[in-house]
């Protein structure tokens, strides 16, 4: 479009046209005064002044044409498209999904003449999409985010450098993290920066499904270990869906072994349609817990991923309970007693001074086997898994027929609990525990030597796990890597399974598993993760020289206390003594990647490995990740898309002990708790910035923004040359003048 218009010199300031038309109204009020001359030549006179007047003034001001092209701009629009996994839910023949591609091929049909932004937005960042490419795989960008929080996208937009768009459209099904459905009608208008537009919402949600859902969880306190704890859970019932009365079962998992059912109970409908059950559970360890919260729904309901949730649980202790048996009150017996003792944090169970079948005690064989009465039944039967830790030393399980409950043992560290066994003549091979049931959850192989013990001084020498193991930093700062003398070693076979070993025999050596290879050295402290627990094996009973000898002196016995609570802390899973510490950024949701952010100890160099396995032991579900570490403190790792359960992950740094870390993946998430659709938060929405509120199938009703004129080119060129102007003003002045004079005026 190219139009024309005549003005006065744009350079001029406004003072200096106020001056001309000062000068030209004097001039003008002299020429009038002509008008009443008496002489036959007033006409021309007049008539030269005004041309005068009028040339002059052009001279001064200047007119110019100016020619200008301009075009018609659509205005901009801002598309908002729900980013939440939300979206995914069924709705009517398809998904919301399909809803949502087809409400933004309609938008661009609809605002073909405007400028249209397409962005998709969820918990986090505002997105930008790409036009026509984007709407054809936007099923893929919104399956992104957890949540959809409008209001940070919203600010986002107005944070955004250039042209402030005219209109708004929101795509979602009005269910928005914020801002929430019992949010007051202020913090619904859009930001200040944005007042100026108005903002439509396309309804997507469709209608409500027939859905029993686990809608929430929470807990009533803190989660301590060996205490009661109230898991509050709260159910829905929507959609139109008759539920009565709604089962809930809570299950604990641990790895190697199928859930185990904690609580049960069911929540009664009635008029509402939600429904709260508050259960108590106690779980009996410390460290992350994985429950499981499940309903068992009633016919037609139509959205089954969110019939179970998963809670993960951080259990703490409030006491440390222990239990301590040996055979005989040796030194180092006596030693580690006193320690535990010392303690007022630690509740201690603690039983030596046994007698055998050939002693005489005027006992009863079969109970008494201690100086006081010995509960062997009640500790190793019933009351064992209330224990967080169990210490053997030097005790011969045979001989004071301990080997009854060896399998026991081997249930309760696979199932979580801390094992202990510090070496002696009556410990591991030399106490009947070679080809036990407690075998197998040891980090070596026992066998049946003629030398099970062996009595000749050594210093144990560290491997390079030990040197990089958090359990052992306390001792070699107190020690350094220099290990004092020991009164013997037992005999070990070869590492089992994951087993690390810390500490080796300077000169023994054993032979690998497989025939023909060359003999290593013998284990002398070694350590392991055996299905949800955690074993030590120290083959020594000389840990007491720690505390007090001449090789004591010079640390005041202090590198005692530091062993001690390194191997007592790992074995309980304290956080102070794991060489890595890990966790999931944000939620796991079932086929969708996540990642974990893995937090380096003291060694911050080497091979990273994460080795991920489903907590029930399906091997559908392991998967394994390794990358190089080079000086960081902490970094990310992606661990790719994992089906709906609990998993166990083992990170482990260069020859360092695992530490491990669990999580639960759910089906359906946070986003899909929920699954009703809110169209009174859209109408709310539209209806505070003046806009409207549409279903997807009616977005042509939507008003389209008026289109800006904006110039394109300009050019400016004078009406009459200047030069010309003033030729002919002095001319008219000329001819006035003699005419004056010729009239006797001049």
């Amino acid at each position: 479009m190219t139009h024309q218009q005549i003005v006065w010199g744009e350079d001029l300031p406004v003072w200096a046209i106020l001056l001309t038309v000062a000068l030209l109204s004097s001039y003008l009020v002299f020429a009038l005064h002509d008008v009443r001359a008496k002489t036959h030549r007033r006409l021309w006179l007049v008539v030269t002044e005004m041309l005068s007047l009028l040339l002059l003034a052009a001279v001064l001001l200047r007119p110019v044409v100016i020619t200008a092209t301009s075009v018609e701009v659509g205005a901009r629009v801002a598309v908002l498209i729900d980013g939440s996994r939300r979206l995914q839910i069924p709705s009517g023949s398809g998904a919301r999904t399909d809803a949502a591609k087809h409400a933004m091929r309609q938008l661009e049909s609809h605002f073909r003449g405007t400028r249209l932004s397409f962005y998709e937005f969820g918990h986090g960042a505002l997105r930008p999409l790409s036009r026509s490419d984007d709407v054809q795989r936007a099923d893929r960008e919104i399956d992104r985010s957890g949540q959809s929080d409008l209001t940070a996208a919203l600010e986002r937009l107005e944070n955004q450098v250039g042209e402030r768009p005219a209109a708004v459209v929101v795509v979602s099904d009005g269910r928005f993290a914020r801002p929430g459905a019992d949010a007051e009608r202020g913090s619904l208008a859009l930001p200040s920066a944005l007042h100026g537009a108005v903002l439509h919402t396309v309804d997507i949600g469709g209608r409500a499904l027939p859905d029993a859902s686990v809608l929430a969880l929470g807990t009533s306190g803190a989660a301590v270990a060996h205490q009661t704890l109230t898991v509050d859970v709260v159910v829905g019932c929507f959609g139109g869906l008759s539920c009565g009365r709604v089962p809930i079962v809570l299950r604990e998992h641990k790895r190697g072994t199928e859930p185990s059912v904690l609580a049960s109970g069911e929540v009664e409908f009635s008029a509402e349609r939600t429904a709260k059950l508050s259960l108590e559970v106690t779980l009996e360890r410390a460290g992350t817990r994985v429950i499981e919260v499940g309903i068992t729904p009633p016919a037609g309901d139509a959205v089954p991923e969110n019939d179970t949730r998963m809670l993960t649980l951080q259990v703490v202790r409030d006491r440390l309970r222990l239990l301590h048996v040996a055979g005989r009150p040796t030194y180092d017996v006596r030693a580690l007693r006193n320690w535990l003792k010392s303690d007022s944090s630690v509740d201690l169970v603690s039983f030596f001074i046994l007698r055998t079948d050939s002693d005489d005690a005027n006992a009863d064989e079969e109970t008494e086997l201690a100086l006081i009465p010995f509960p062997v039944d009640e500790l190793f039967d019933e009351h064992l898994p209330s224990f967080d830790a169990v210490i053997l030393g030097d005790i011969d399980a045979e001989r004071y027929r301990l080997s009854r409950y060896l399998g026991n043992l081997a249930r309760y560290v696979e199932q979580g609990g801390g094992l202990i066994l510090i070496g002696g003549p009556s410990a591991f091979a030399g106490g009947a525990y070679a080809s036990s049931p407690i075998e197998r959850v040891l980090p070596v192989a026992l066998t049946n030597s003629e030398r099970p013990f062996d009595t000749v001084d050594f210093n144990p020498r560290l491997t390079a796990a030990g040197r990089d193991a958090a359990m052992l930093v306390p001792l070699r700062n107190v020690l350094g890597d220099a290990l004092p003398s020991m009164p013997g070693a037992n005999s070990f076979g070869v590492p089992r399974g994951r087993a690390v070993v810390l500490w080796e025999h300077p000169s023994r050596r054993v032979l690998p598993i497989k025939t023909g290879g060359a003999p290593g050295a013998m284990p002398v402290l070694a350590v392991s993760e055996v299905g949800d627990g955690r074993v030590v094996a120290l083959g020594v009973d000389g840990t007491h020289r720690l505390a007090f000898s001449a090789e004591a002196v010079s640390t005041g016995g202090r590198a005692f206390g530091a062993l001690w609570d390194g191997l007592l802390g790992w074995v309980i899973r304290d956080p102070r003594f794991e060489s890595t510490h890990g966790e999931i950024v944000g939620e796991c949701v079932a086929s969708v990647p996540i990642r974990a952010r893995i937090s380096l100890g003291s060694k911050t160099t080497g091979d990273l490995s994460v080795e991920i396995e489903r907590l029930d032991g399906a091997t559908n579900g392991r998967s394994f990740r390794r990358v190089q570490v080079k000086d960081e403190r902490s970094l990310d790792i992606e661990l790719g898309t994992f089906s709906a359960g609990a998993y166990s992950a083992l990170v482990r740094l260069g020859e360092e002990p695992a530490a491990r870390f669990d999580f639960a993946c759910e089906a359906g998430g946070t986003a899909w708790a929920d699954t009703r659709p809110d169209s009174t938060r859209l109408q709310q929405l539209a209806r505070a910035n003046r806009g409207m509120s549409v279903a997807f199938g009616s977005v042509d009703s939507l008003p389209v923004p008026t289109a800006t004129l904006v110039h394109g080119s300009r050019q400016a060129r004078p009406l009459v040359a200047v030069w010309l102007l003033a030729a002919l003003a002095a001319c008219c002045l000329a001819v006035n003048w003699l005419l004056r004079r010729s009239g006797g005026l001049a």
